[in-house]
């Protein structure tokens, strides 16, 4: 029964004694309730971000499109190969993109399902071991949300250990889990969805004559 009211207290953020005010009103304690809002919070605001990081590049996808259509118009073969590598490269990014972005999202809900049910330690396992992977993907695309993330990581990895502590439980495994990987790969099948919708299909290039081919004829 003491464990239960003791964890109840650092969900709910109930302060007892002068000891916990002084904590709270210097920023070192928070309530778990808390910081998964904040964390909620953050993660959604990466989301908005991504997104507009994305439009951009979907703008410039257009154009660069244009330019390959333009180039087969005259012929010309090496311009348009050049300008579809580019697109190629481009789209690349933005599969990862959204990628991450589907995954935040899929994070923030099982967040606000931590908020309602208040089960840390079964519920952040999963969501830290994808914030992980989502971390290195977005370290090499926009480190500044990198870098958020990370400090969301923190967040989210002191609450579950706080939790812990307070359960008796000990520390939880944080590592990818089978149900993080499967949340990842879900993402990637929605994500290479979203691209064939988002974005047209490269027109065939005709393959230009081999530099074989090219030496014969001057012979």
């Amino acid at each position: 029964m003491s464990v239960l009211k003791g964890f109840e207290k650092v969900w709910q953020g109930k302060q007892d004694t002068i000891s916990d005010k002084i904590k709270r009103s210097l920023g070192r304690e928070k309530p778990l309730r808390y910081r998964m809002a904040m964390a909620s919070y953050k993660i959604r605001s990466m989301v908005s971000r991504i997104e507009v990081f994305i439009e951009r590049m979907k703008e410039r996808d257009r154009i660069l499109f244009e330019r390959v259509v333009d180039a087969l118009m005259v012929k010309d073969t090496a311009r348009a190969t050049m300008y579809a590598n580019e697109v190629a490269e481009l789209r690349k990014v933005v599969k990862q993109l959204l990628t991450v972005q589907i995954a935040l999202e899929q994070i923030t809900l099982r967040l606000e399902t931590v908020q309602e049910i208040g089960d840390v330690m079964v519920a952040l396992g999963p969501v830290l071991g994808i914030v992980k992977e989502l971390r290195s993907t977005l370290r090499g695309l926009l480190p500044e949300i990198g870098i958020e993330l990370a400090e969301v990581e923190d967040m989210l990895r002191d609450t579950v250990l706080e939790a812990g502590e307070v359960l008796g439980g000990g520390g939880y495994d944080v590592i990818a889990s089978p149900e993080a990987r499967k949340i990842l790969q879900e993402a990637q099948v929605i994500a290479e969805q979203k691209m064939k919708e988002k974005f047209p299909e490269l027109p065939s290039i005709p393959t230009a004559p081999s530099e074989a081919k090219s030496a014969e004829a001057q012979h």
